[in-house]
């Protein structure tokens, strides 16, 4: 008997003692089991800024967990080492929920992040952590590709407190060649999370020659404006050659520049540049009169004028999650 697993979109077919396309889920006695559930690879305190979140509870630490497995294969990925592993090869640290939970208290981390592979792929860890973490005050990241069916995104939405989204191009092309995956089901968890209210920021890697013409840039920023709102902040990233996308070049500034051009012509208020010296790329301005509201430097936050989550100069209120009370 084989048994179809639902979780994503790829809808695997699996016959008793096989593993579907992520490597991690596995027919075993008429039922589908993780292989990875509280089997973490990754343990880490991180600035909340690396995920990247620069709305969401600026200047903290996150506990940053992950397993192997992902259920996108992009060509690009940074961690391919662990998001392209299997289970059997791969060593890990047995940590339940509680356990990690235990830990954000101990670290004084008021949040944890499902990150470096992709959540989707352990959901059932994630959402069993979320839950917990709930009871305990602590919030819950993810850092997903939002590859996921809808049932399943509806248990989550509701222990999830924040996310940023990878939306690699807005091209299904783009998604089935270099990703191997579809553009729509992606669209389709944005919009979801933004109705279920969970802090919502985007990223957007920008490859040479594959996802960074001017058209695809604005398609992009376009339909973050009208379907998720001018002030969903969206991070413009640079590629560094990497993976099987070795021969290509590294993303130079002027790209990044002409991205966030675009993406403020589009109407978007809060538009950041990373892995790039920019002077300005993790400014945070008021997008009422312009006034510098939150400066980084890197990952660090080395000046945070808000008063009350709003700017000091005119009131003006500024979207995001700026107390973890």
């Amino acid at each position: 008997m084989t048994l179809q697993c639902t979780l994503c979109p790829r809808y695997c077919r699996l016959a008793p003692g096989q593993v579907g396309d992520c490597r991690v889920r596995y027919h075993h006695d008429g039922k589908l089991v993780s292989l990875v559930y509280a089997r973490p690879v990754a343990l880490h305190l991180d600035p909340i800024e690396k995920k990247p979140l620069f709305h969401f509870l600026p200047g903290s630490n996150i506990l940053s967990v992950a397993t192997v497995g992902c259920n996108l294969h992009c060509a690009n990925c940074q961690n391919w080492q662990i998001s392209q592993a299997d289970p059997w090869d791969s060593e890990a640290v047995p940590f339940e929920p509680h356990e990690l939970v235990e830990l954000c208290v101990d670290q004084e981390s008021p949040s944890i992040a499902f990150t470096y592979t992709d959540p989707v792929v352990f959901f059932e860890y994630t959402l069993d952590t979320a839950r917990a973490a709930r009871h305990q005050g602590i919030k819950t990241v993810l850092v997903s590709a939002g590859y996921i069916n809808e049932e399943p995104l509806q248990q989550w939405i509701p222990f999830i407190d924040a996310a940023n989204i990878d939306l690699k191009a807005f091209d299904d092309d783009f998604y089935q060649n270099v990703c191997d995956a579809r553009l729509d089901p992606v669209l389709n968890t944005l919009v979801a999370l933004k109705k279920g209210g969970v802090w919502l920021e985007l990223s957007n890697l920008l490859i040479p020659t594959l996802n960074d013409s001017d058209a695809m840039i604005r398609d992009l920023c376009r339909w973050v404006h009208n379907e998720l709102g001018a002030d969903t902040p969206l991070h413009f990233s640079a590629f560094t050659p990497r993976h099987k996308l070795s021969t290509l070049p590294r993303t130079p500034l002027s790209t990044l520049l002409r991205a966030r051009d675009i993406a403020v012509a589009e109407g978007l208020h809060f538009v950041y540049l990373g892995n790039v010296l920019a002077e300005d790329g993790g400014l945070t301005r008021c997008p009422h009169d312009g006034t510098p509201l939150l400066e980084r430097r890197g990952f660090e936050l080395v000046l945070n004028r808000l008063k009350d989550g709003a700017c000091p100069h005119c009131g003006t209120s500024i979207p995001g999650r700026w107390s973890s009370t």
